[in-house]
């Protein structure tokens, strides 16, 4: 059975899945390093959705200010091997519930171009392609979304 936690950045099991996150997104894009992961920096946030099966933290997302009505939701993940079961809508249905409760209107992001999972997941849950915002504008294997969430 799935259980979602609200947590912050500093949860351990947070911090080992975005290390996983990482290592994956390496592994595709050749200048991960340099284009994306100064971006994919969190810091302290206090918004963080944990997905648990069986106690094991299995996935993640969370989200940060953009501007005054949105959000950017960042380092979704879930585990490979636990793909297509419907964690991922979860920690999203999760993460805009949570920004909804702060008054937060709409919601943005980022994913990549090989990401083909993550662009049919944000597509299926209603965001809608816009125009690269702040360090994705020119950044050719990015993609950016947006959705009203109210």
């Amino acid at each position: 059975m799935l259980e979602l936690k609200r947590s912050d950045s500093y949860n351990d099991d947070f911090q080992n899945l975005i290390v996983e996150l990482d290592r994956g997104l390496s592994g595709q894009y050749e200048n991960h390093a340099t284009t994306y992961a100064p971006h994919n920096l969190v810091g302290y946030l206090e918004t963080v959705v944990i997905a648990y099966e069986k106690g094991e933290a299995v996935g993640c997302g969370c989200f940060k200010k953009y501007d005054n009505n949105s959000v950017e939701i960042k380092r979704m993940f879930v585990r490979p091997e636990l793909r297509k079961k419907g964690i991922a809508s979860a920690i999203l249905l999760e993460l805009e519930n949570w920004a909804k409760e702060r008054g937060i209107k709409n919601a943005v992001l980022e994913t990549g171009t090989k990401q083909t999972e993550a662009i049919a997941l944000y597509e299926k849950k209603g965001y809608k392609r816009t125009e690269n915002y702040g360090p994705y504008v020119g950044v050719e294997t990015s993609l950016c979304f947006k959705k009203a969430i109210i």
